[in-house]
């Protein structure tokens, strides 16, 4: 591919002296004749024919690239603890930076209406229990007197009835016990893993809406690297691809290779775009860092990634 390259410079240098001879007899006549506007646009475009062949030249002599350096960020797997009703904060037990260790307190909220409903649960669950007390008895006089003849089978089927009514109604009562109970214990809201305090959005005091996201845990385990790889290096990597990755703050790389590649094109983020490339493909691209080579870093922290791109010759052969 390269010679073909280089043999189709080549052709466009012979074109190129042609339009130098061109662009000299154009310059000749400029200079004697009254045609000053089609003699400067066969000047431009001989030169316009010049840089093109002299940047076909280059492109065919420069080497293969078999590496692709990108800038990107060290990031973390973030966990968003939410908030399961809208209720009022209490306490806020943790602070930002504060490393935390899984069903550790974060964040408690005013339990005072989930206890109310808790007690009313509680409540009808015992009404319920004493129903269904009743209701038996109730079915098996009914049944005794209907064998002694003494009542008739529709006073036995109504207690019969009854009886499974109040049956239904009590685990209709234990259902809502146990979704109270729930209710009152997610108001005490924990650590869902072990990590540092990332945000606390709201302070003790405020009231928040349900869905909102109390506190933002970056998980412990294994930083990695989020890059967007350009297109045209797709075909060159994949997962398992080794990459060395330079950090701000570190003297010596890290080793690395290549997690994952998102199966989506997106545009280039408007962060790691260069004027040219504003409209290429790229698809993002996790690196992770090597278990022997993880220093204890921050998301955001910027990074530089040299992937080495696979040979298509090598993986053919695979």
């Amino acid at each position: 591919m390269q010679n073909s390259a280089a043999g189709g410079a080549f052709r466009l240098m012979d074109g190129l002296k042609a339009a130098l001879r061109q662009d000299a007899t154009a310059r000749a006549v400029h200079r004697s004749g009254p045609e000053i506007g089609c003699l400067g646009r066969a000047i431009q475009r001989t030169r316009s024919i010049a840089l093109l062949a002299a940047s076909a030249l280059a492109l065919a002599c420069r080497p293969p690239s078999s590496e692709v350096v990108l800038v990107g960020t060290v990031e973390r797997t973030l966990v968003e603890v939410s908030a399961p009703v809208s209720e009022t904060i209490d306490e806020v037990a943790a602070t930002r930076g504060q490393h935390v260790e899984r069903g550790q307190l974060l964040v408690r909220l005013d339990p005072t209406l989930a206890s109310a409903d808790l007690a009313a649960a509680e409540a009808t669950l015992a009404g319920a229990r004493t129903g269904k007390l009743v209701a038996e008895q109730d079915w098996r006089r009914a049944m005794q007197l209907e064998r002694q003849s003494v009542s008739s089978r529709q006073a036995l089927d109504r207690a019969e009835l009854a009886r499974d009514q109040a049956d239904a109604l009590l685990r209709q009562s234990e259902a809502q016990l146990d979704a109270s109970r729930k209710r009152l214990r997610d108001l005490t809201v924990v650590s869902p893993v072990s990590g540092v305090v990332d945000q606390l959005p709201f302070d003790p005091g405020e009231r928040v809406p349900a869905g909102a996201v109390l506190v933002v845990v970056l998980a412990d385990g294994a930083p990695w690297v989020r890059v967007w790889l350009p297109e045209r290096a797709l075909a060159g990597v994949a997962p398992g691809t080794p990459a060395e990755i330079r950090i701000d703050g570190l003297t010596e790389p890290c080793a690395g290779s290549v997690l994952d590649i998102s199966r989506e094109p997106e545009f280039t983020p408007h962060f790691a775009l260069t004027e040219r490339e504003r409209g290429h493909l790229v698809y993002e691209t996790r690196v992770a860092l090597e278990r022997d080579a993880q220093p204890p870093l921050r998301a955001g922290v910027p990074a530089e990634v040299t992937i080495h791109l696979l040979s298509p010759r090598l993986e053919a052969q695979r």
